[in-house]
């Protein structure tokens, strides 16, 4: 089998939310990239990847080029391909573009693995196929103001979510206010219902101390990004000074730099973006580093590939379902009180909408 096509979008798609109908900018738009890889056999593999910002023209441009370098090579051989990658670009990362770019490639050599071997990605990984725990994330962002946030809270507990995630580091907020939206979303959903909070690296390290131990009442399953994914000393302080667990690692490229966080023991759960990871592989390498130091495994963002790997891992915890890219496939798996079902289709188990490509299409290419 060899690699005959690669095609690839950069896509505008609607920022909507669907779990709670409470998008934070309604007329927004989310840039998302995607990538067809297309066998002589006529095989098709499917990945995406994420930079939300200016730069997603130049991102669907570097997987197209990344891909072009495979034209005639064997699918299958992903470790060489990858090789080949890194030889042709790597000077490029480790971080930041290349890496996004790759793992759109990745992903996709993986869909093409599995639809030719019949397995879904959770089997080829040696998972149980059983349902994994999920939380709501994206209904109570901070640019929503507390009565929608409550109304979203609220929602959630009554369509079966058991968990879920709100943001705080408002604009413009005192500890005080922070502290009470935070009071008044506990107060809504209850006891019962397991609450993460994330702050995306906005408070100070003194901050981040003050707020975390003020925030000890209202019972966080985790604290997310509470300061700068790279001060690891900081992070090292504040997991060892707080009664909340704190999760880190969405912003985080590749295996190394989880080393040097888990070494200076920044955090007490790990949250792998498959993006930033550099795919699947990489996801699966930082998640076995974890295991090894005692640590769960937590997702960031893909809900519809993140399920797969959660599954398949022995510290994998739970799926963050913020499905901002739903709108990219014909059919995604929904949650239902709390868990996801696994797909039983080959690979992916995903379908990319062609309609949606075409009608958000802002830039497309084949070779």
């Amino acid at each position: 089998m060899k690699i005959e096509r690669v095609s690839t979008w950069a896509i505008a798609l609607p920022a909507d939310e669907p779990l709670a109908q409470a998008p934070e900018n309604p007329d927004a738009r989310r840039p998302v990239v995607a990538v067809e890889i297309t066998t002589d056999e006529g095989v098709v593999g499917i990945g995406v990847t994420f930079f939300g910002a200016a730069l997603t023209l130049s991102l669907r441009r570097a997987v197209q080029q990344l891909g072009e370098l495979l034209l005639g090579d064997d699918p299958a051989q992903m470790d060489a391909i990858i090789a080949k990658l890194n030889r042709a670009a790597g000077g490029s990362g480790p971080s930041g573009i290349f890496t996004l770019a790759l793992s759109a490639i990745e992903i996709a050599l993986w869909d093409i693995k599995g639809k030719t071997g019949g397995q879904p990605l959770w089997q080829m990984l040696g998972g149980d196929g059983a349902s994994v725990p999920t939380y709501a994330s994206g209904a109570m962002m901070r640019g929503l103001p507390l009565d929608r946030a409550l109304a979203s809270a609220g929602h959630l507990v009554q369509t079966g979510f058991t968990a879920m995630k709100f943001q705080l580091a408002l604009p413009e907020s005192t500890p005080e206010s922070e502290i009470e939206r935070a009071r008044l979303i506990r107060q809504t959903v209850g006891d019962d219902i397991e609450l993460m909070c994330d702050i995306n690296q906005l408070w100070s390290l003194d901050m981040a101390l003050e707020m975390g131990r003020r925030l000890e009442d209202i019972h966080l399953a985790w604290l997310e990004d509470p300061t700068a994914h790279d001060d690891y000393a900081g992070l090292s302080r504040l997991a060892s000074s707080l009664v909340t667990p704190i999760a880190v690692g969405e912003y985080l490229y590749g295996l190394t730099p989880f080393r040097h966080l888990i070494a200076a023991g920044g955090t007490d759960i790990v949250m792998i973006d498959p993006f930033r990871a550099g795919g699947i592989g990489a996801w699966l390498k930082i998640a076995r580093l974890a295991e090894e130091n005692g640590l769960r495994v937590v997702s960031h963002l893909a809900p519809e590939i993140q399920m797969h790997l959660i599954n398949a891992v022995p510290n994998g915890w739970t799926v963050e379902y913020m499905p901002w890219f739903h709108l990219l496939y014909e059919e995604v798996v929904w949650p239902q009180k709390g868990q996801l079902a696994l797909p039983k289709t080959p690979g992916l188990g995903l379908v990319f909408n062609k309609e949606i490509l075409d009608r958000h299409c802002m830039e497309h290419d084949v070779s």
